[in-house]
């Protein structure tokens, strides 16, 4: 189906907005940028933003969904899902230390410099104080996903025989913790990245060589 010169324009402007959207709210927070400002960015008048989406709160909520499929496609493409742990117990079954340690860096630095998703996780990093029901998005989001995904790996490692028989969740927590303190550490002091990449893969390795039974193969 062949898309209009004027269709082309109003998806490229929509998009505009999400990206600029988002750039604001990431620095000074939802409350604190106005539908004016957001216009200014993209370069239109307020009054026309509204041809794209209803109100800031739509602006929002696009983001949120948008920022999902973005990072679902791209982890995609370096095999490691994270979002579906029975999609990926193939990629860490008999995996080797060298390659869970490049697995990790993967997703690590990803996390850290792709626009959309460093500027998402500032963005929910501030509004997480604003409502219970965006506390409980970044809590989703950030910690009780990747728990349960950790915990759905370990426990088919646990049952193959290829890791300690622990309790997969206090694994999971074990593990994941370490992570997620890294990458706040990072989102605040960028300059610290060397640094936490070099933790980041000892705590990969002593992980690996405390609970790993086989050794891994590939």
């Amino acid at each position: 189906m062949l898309v209009s010169e004027g269709q082309r324009k109003m998806e490229d402007t929509k998009q505009r907005i999400l990206e600029k959207s988002l750039e604001l709210f990431s620095i000074k927070g939802y409350d604190a940028v106005s539908v004016g400002e957001i216009a200014k960015a993209v370069g239109i008048k307020a009054p026309s933003l509204y041809n794209h989406f209803p109100s800031k709160q739509a602006i929002f909520d696009a983001i949120l969904e948008t920022t999902s499929a973005h990072y679902q496609k791209d982890t995609a493409e370096i095999s490691v899902h994270v979002q579906d742990s029975q999609k990926d117990i193939p990629v860490f079954s008999h995996i080797s230390e060298e390659l869970l340690v490049e697995k990790v860096r993967q997703i690590f630095l990803y996390s850290l410099h792709d626009k959309t998703i460093s500027q998402f996780r500032r963005m929910m990093t501030l509004e997480q104080f604003r409502s219970p029901e965006l506390a409980a998005l970044f809590s989703e989001r950030y910690v009780d996903r990747m728990i349960a995904y950790h915990a759905g790996i370990f426990r088919s490692l646990i049952a193959g025989g290829e890791i300690r028989n622990e309790d997969p969740d206090t694994l999971a927590w074990m593990y994941v913790s370490p992570v997620i303190t890294l990458i706040s550490v990072c989102d605040r002091q960028p300059e610290r990245e060397a640094e936490s990449l070099a933790k980041l893969d000892a705590h990969v390795k002593l992980f690996f060589r405390t609970f790993n039974i086989e050794g891994g193969k590939k």
